[in-house]
């Protein structure tokens, strides 16, 4: 396991301190301009198309695809999850406060990245052997590149690294928190996950994205609500907050200390590399979702998409400035001198998370954070399983495969809550980088389509909005 593990520590660092952080970088700066900063320009049709549409009970979903906004709600439920949660905690702590600057670029630029994925989606979208809508980076890379054989490599890691490693990261956050929080036993809540996932995942697409419109609106709502309160209760400490996080960004040790070891490529690499697990912008999950979306023109999902990495980036920042003004808090309150903030949190991953309520909330803080990562990750995992499933038939094109398939999930599930936290999370850090590299390779290659139609649609002629809404 220690040969391994360590095998995985160096990929991850070719990966993620060598490659991945210019690729992802580059492509969205390549989409930001090409586009006309698309991501500022139009951030209000993103809304409106988003806010619009919203609904508890929206158009059921058949063969033919589900609603704009259950599609959203599908990409969200896979966006939102432990990334959310225990992502800036990890982020924090590895890369300190800064790490939540590269959190929002990867955001911003992840916004125009998510654009063209859903614009590529929408073009390439199809219909299997049943009739029923199926769309993804595997569909735009087989029929835009003409690559089988790329599109099959995206379609494996894309199984492994959602469909699998993916969602034990989910499952184990979720164990590790309920056993922190409430004692419940590891093995339980693995056992819970795997039977109520089951459940979900048997009644297919309708069954998904009904689950998914109903439930991610609640349970934001639900979540700011909480830390909302938190960061009001912690007022005087979230200017300070926000001056640690721009310090931070570029000179670390001046917040965190000397003696932490926290340097700028450290910030940029935890944060960008925990703002793709939680936005997932340019990875090639949430096009599965968008390209089954029943929308009039590509460009109106591609707006919708926007919005999703834009709510995640919220979700995101709260619990940051939760987590460092209650550590700053904390802090304070036991005198400590000559000692970063960050020494306060004794724990790792979401237990970082909880801490942070519990300073505030008491023990109801680890249970409000335990409630809250049982459905954000709950509906990851049923929005990664389908993007996985997605291309479980993409490859074989069988039912009795995809059942086997969803067997084997349900396993992976299980046997996560017995798992290292810290192994887990590399593992998903190395087959999430891995999927990127084919998804940002066609679209980048097809970056012709996504800009055609961005000018078809009035970007960069002066256009208003209200026109380009209106079909105009």
């Amino acid at each position: 396991m220690e040969i391994f593990e360590g095998l995985v520590d160096q990929v991850n660092s070719l990966l993620w301190d060598h490659v991945l952080i210019f690729l992802l970088c580059g492509t969205g700066i390549y989409f930001t301009v090409r586009l006309g900063f698309i991501q500022v320009r139009h951030f209000g049709s993103g809304l409106k198309a988003l806010f619009g549409g919203m609904s508890l009970k929206g158009d059921k979903a058949d063969k033919s695809g589900m609603s704009s906004f259950q599609a959203v709600a599908t990409a969200i439920a896979g966006q939102v999850g432990t990334g959310n949660l225990a992502g800036p905690a990890t982020a924090i702590l590895a890369g300190g406060p800064g790490a939540i600057f590269w959190m929002w670029v990867s955001s911003f630029l992840g916004m125009s990245t998510i654009y063209a994925e859903a614009i590529l989606a929408q073009k390439f979208r199809t219909k299997d052997k049943n009739g029923q809508s199926v769309g993804g980076p595997a569909y735009y890379i087989e029929q835009g590149l003409k690559c089988k054989w790329l599109a099959c490599v995206f379609a494996v890691l894309i199984i492994f690294a959602l469909g699998f490693i993916g969602n034990m990261v989910q499952s184990n956050a979720i164990a590790s928190a309920f056993n922190s929080s409430l004692g419940v036993p590891n093995w339980v809540m693995g056992i819970v996950l795997a039977i109520v996932t089951g459940i979900v995942i048997v009644g297919g697409i309708r069954s998904i994205a009904s689950f998914s419109e109903k439930v991610v609106p609640i349970m934001a709502i639900c979540y700011l609500i909480g830390a909302f309160t938190i960061l009001v209760m912690n007022y005087s400490y979230v200017w300070p907050a926000f001056e640690s996080i721009f310090i931070a960004a570029f000179n670390p040790q001046a917040v965190v200390g000397g003696g932490v070891g926290i340097g700028i490529q450290q910030a940029m690499r935890f944060g960008i590399a925990r703002g793709l697990f939680a936005n997932e912008a340019g990875m090639g999950s949430t096009p599965h979702a968008h390209a089954v979306a029943r929308v009039a023109r590509p460009e109106q999902q591609g707006f919708i998409a926007m919005m999703g990495v834009f709510v995640v980036c919220v979700i995101v920042t709260v619990t940051a400035l939760v987590i460092i003004t209650s550590g700053m808090k904390e802090w304070d309150a036991t005198g400590r001198v000559g000692e970063s903030f960050l020494s306060i949190f004794t724990g790792q991953g979401i237990t970082v998370t909880q801490q942070a309520y519990t300073y505030v909330f008491g023990h109801f803080g680890s249970i409000f954070i335990s409630a809250s990562l049982f459905f954000f990750a709950f509906t990851t995992i049923i929005g990664w399983y389908y993007y996985a499933e997605t291309n479980v038939r993409y490859l074989f094109n069988s039912t009795s495969v995809v059942r086997i398939y969803q067997a084997m999930a349900i396993c992976f599930i299980f046997a996560a809550s017995l798992f290292k936290v810290e192994l887990v999370w590399k593992m998903a850090d190395m087959f999430n980088g891995l999927m990127v590299l084919p998804n940002l390779a066609a679209l980048l290659l097809l970056a012709p389509i996504v800009i055609n139609v961005g000018k078809m649609a009035g970007y960069g002629t002066g256009v208003p909005d209200s026109e380009l809404e209106a079909g105009r």
